[in-house]
C-alpha cells in the first residue's frame, strides 16, 4: 500500500511537469503546516486518513470513468486488476468511521473532563446529514429532485455521532464493550429481514439490511450504509482513542503488534467459514480466485470479517506512520487535515471531469449529468480501461492538493473563523 502510494506521488510530480505546473515537493510543508503541537493532532492519524482519502478518490474516479458496469466484486465477471481496485478501496470507510471515534476522544482529551464532548458530537452529527441531504446529493447528481436520500459514509458518520453524543455518557469500558458486542453480534441477525418484523420493517432496513424505505409521495431513503455495526465501530474507535493517549501503545510495535493481530483473527475465522460474513469463501480453479474470494467480505452491511480485514492492514499503517513514516507521507497529511472539504469537493471535481471528458470524446453528457456509470441512462459500452481510470484519478488528486494545501493555510490563518473548524 505504501508503495502505491509513493507511486502515486512520482506521477503527480511527473503530470505536474509535463502541465508546466513545476514540481510539487509533498514531502515538504511549510513549517506550520509540518507539526500538530499546536492543535494536539497526530501526524499519524492525519497520515493515515489522508492514505485512505486518496484510496477513496480512486473508487469514486471508478464510478464515473470505467467501461466496467458491473460490480467488480462479481468473481463471475471481474477480473483480478479490477477486483483489486475496487478492493483496496474497503478500507475508507472503516477508517474513516474508526478515527471519527479516535478524534472525538483526542478532542476530549485535549480539553479535559469537562469538555462538551456530547454537543461537539452532536453538532458535528447534524451537520453531515443536512450535507448527506444537500451538497452531498447533488454532487452525485447534477438533476437531483432531493426526495431520495442516499445514505452512505457521511450518512453512517453523522447519524453514529449522533448517538454517541449520548454513549459517550457512559464509562469508557462499558462504551467500548457496547461497541465490540455490536460488531461481532450483528451477523447473527442477518437472517431477519424487514418484512419479518412488520410495522418496524424501516427501522430494520436502516438499522441493518439498508433496504430501500419508500416515505410516501416519491420520498424514499436508500440506507446502504445500515447504521448498526458503524454505530458500534464508532464507538470501539472512540475507546482505540485512549490507547492513542498513551506513547507507549501508541509505539511502531505496538500498533504494528494490535494490527497483526486483527489480521491473524481475520484469516483464521475466515478461514473456518463458521461466522462473520453472509457469503462464504470458496474454491475456484483458479488459485487466484480463490484468494479473492477468500478476501471478498460483505460491505452492506459491513460484517465483522470486512472490519477484521480491513481494520488489520490500516492499524499497521498506523504503526508504520507513527515509526516515521509519516514525514514521508507529507502530502498525505494535506489531504487528511481537510476531510470533509476534500470529501465534499473531490465529488464535484470527478463530476465535472467526467462531463469534460464525456464532451470533448462525445459522449453521454447528459446521461452524466444525473450520475455515474450506474446510471440506467449510460450507455453499456461507454467509458474507459484501468489505465486510464487511474491515470483521471492522478489528475484529480493534482488538482485537489494545492487546493487542500491553501485550505489548510486558510484555516491557519484565521483561526477566528470558527466554520472552517467543521470542515
Amino acid at each position: 500500500m505504501t508503495r502505491i502510494v509513493a507511486d502515486a506521488g512520482r506521477h503527480l510530480n511527473s503530470l505536474a511537469k509535463h502541465l508546466n505546473l513545476g514540481e510539487i515537493h509533498f514531502t515538504q510543508v511549510p513549517a506550520a503546516l509540518n507539526t500538530n503541537s499546536s492543535t494536539g493532532r497526530l501526524s499519524s492519524i492525519d497520515t493515515l486518513r489522508g492514505l485512505v482519502m486518496v484510496l477513496m478518490t480512486l473508487d469514486h474516479t471508478r464510478d464515473f470513468f470505467s467501461n466496467a458496469h458491473f460490480s467488480p466484486t462479481d468473481l463471475g465477471q471481474t477480473t483480478v486488476a479490477l477486483f483489486l481496485t475496487r478492493w483496496v478501496t474497503h478500507f475508507c470507510a472503516p477508517v474513516f468511521v474508526f478515527l471519527a471515534g479516535t478524534s472525538a476522544y483526542l478532542w476530549r482529551s485535549r480539553r479535559g473532563p469537562d469538555a462538551a464532548i456530547g454537543r461537539f458530537l452532536l453538532k458535528r452529527g447534524l451537520l453531515l446529514i443536512v450535507l448527506t441531504c444537500s451538497v452531498e446529493a447533488w454532487a452525485w447528481n447534477f438533476r437531483n429532485d432531493f426526495q431520495r436520500i442516499d445514505g452512505g459514509v457521511l450518512w453512517a458518520i453523522g447519524w453514529s455521532m449522533i448517538v454517541m453524543a449520548g454513549l459517550v455518557k457512559l464509562p469508557l469500558g462499558w462504551l467500548v464493550s457496547l461497541g465490540t458486542v455490536t460488531i461481532v453480534s450483528h451477523n447473527a441477525f442477518d437472517a431477519l429481514k424487514p418484512a419479518d418484523l412488520g410495522v418496524f420493517g424501516s427501522w430494520w432496513a436502516v438499522l441493518h439490511t439498508g433496504d430501500d424505505v419508500p416515505l410516501g409521495n416519491g420520498w424514499s431513503i436508500n440506507p446502504y450504509y445500515p447504521l448498526i455495526p458503524w454505530i458500534g465501530l464508532m464507538a470501539v474507535g472512540y475507546g482505540f482513542g485512549a490507547w492513542m493517549t498513551k506513547k507507549a501503545w501508541r509505539s511502531r510495535q505496538g500498533l504494528t503488534a494490535l494490527g497483526i493481530s486483527v489480521i491473524a483473527v481475520f484469516i483464521l475465522l475466515r478461514f473456518s467459514n463458521a461466522y462473520g460474513d453472509p457469503e462464504p469463501w470458496q474454491a475456484y480453479p483458479e488459485p487466484v480466485f480463490t484468494v479473492l474470494s477468500f478476501i471478498n467480505c460483505h460491505k452492506y452491511p459491513p460484517s465483522l470479517l470486512y472490519l477484521l480485514m480491513t481494520l488489520g492492514p490500516a492499524l499497521v499503517f498506523l504503526g508504520l506512520a507513527e515509526g516515521g513514516l509519516a514525514l514521508k507521507l507529507g502530502f498525505l497529511k494535506v489531504f487528511g487535515r481537510t476531510p470533509l472539504f476534500f470529501y465534499l469537493l473531490h465529488l464535484y471535481l470527478i463530476h465535472l471531469l467526467a462531463l469534460l471528458v464525456a464532451a470533448i470524446d462525445n459522449g453521454p453528457v447528459s446521461a452524466l449529468i444525473g450520475g455515474g456509470i450506474w446510471s440506467p441512462e449510460i450507455p453499456k459500452d461507454y467509458g474507459y480501461g484501468l489505465p486510464m481510470v487511474y491515470a483521471f484519478w492522478l489528475i484529480v488528486l493534482l488538482l485537489m492538493y494545492p487546493i487542500c494545501r491553501g485550505f489548510e493555510v486558510l484555516k491557519i490563518r484565521k483561526p477566528h473563523w470558527g466554520g472552517l473548524n467543521y470542515l
